[in-house]
């Protein structure tokens, strides 16, 4: 297999979000892609609250909310010693991670599911759902 230049994880800070980015870690340590990039897609906030929070203070918010939920992934990869690009996007999750794999020029998405299925998955919605709708590139999903 041809390594690739970029693997990009999409992070929430939750468990299933680690076992994605150390799935990624193990692509990168076994030299199957140049760069690791995690990005945490926070939801727009726009709307009625625009109307009374400033950009500046909603600006911070996504800041310091998308810091929280991609430490963990940061610390794994400080561990494992694979230096990683961190990234916070706001807007549609599927979205955001499409335009993200072309500004990085990822050739692979990896992301963290619970493995909802069935009426479960319906009714919870799928970010995995909406992240292979929008993206062109092979997606990884780890449950």
């Amino acid at each position: 297999m041809a390594k690739m230049k970029a693997i990009l994880v999409a992070v929430d800070g939750s468990s299933y979000s680690d076992r994605a980015v150390q799935h990624a870690l193990d692509l990168v340590v076994g030299g199957l892609a140049a760069e690791l990039h995690l990005l945490n897609v926070q939801p727009n906030l726009g709307g009625a609250i625009s109307a009374f929070v400033s950009k500046a203070q909603l600006d911070a918010h996504h800041r310091e909310e998308g810091t929280k939920a991609l430490a963990s992934a940061v610390e794994l990869a400080k561990k494992a010693s694979v230096p990683a690009k961190v990234h916070i996007g706001v807007g549609r999750q599927g979205e955001i991670v499409s335009d993200f794999v072309g500004k990085v020029g990822a050739g692979l998405v990896v992301l963290g599911t619970r493995g909802h299925t069935g009426l479960a998955g319906v009714l919870l919605g799928s970010v995995a759902q909406d992240v292979i709708a929008h993206v062109s590139v092979p997606v990884t999903l780890i449950k």
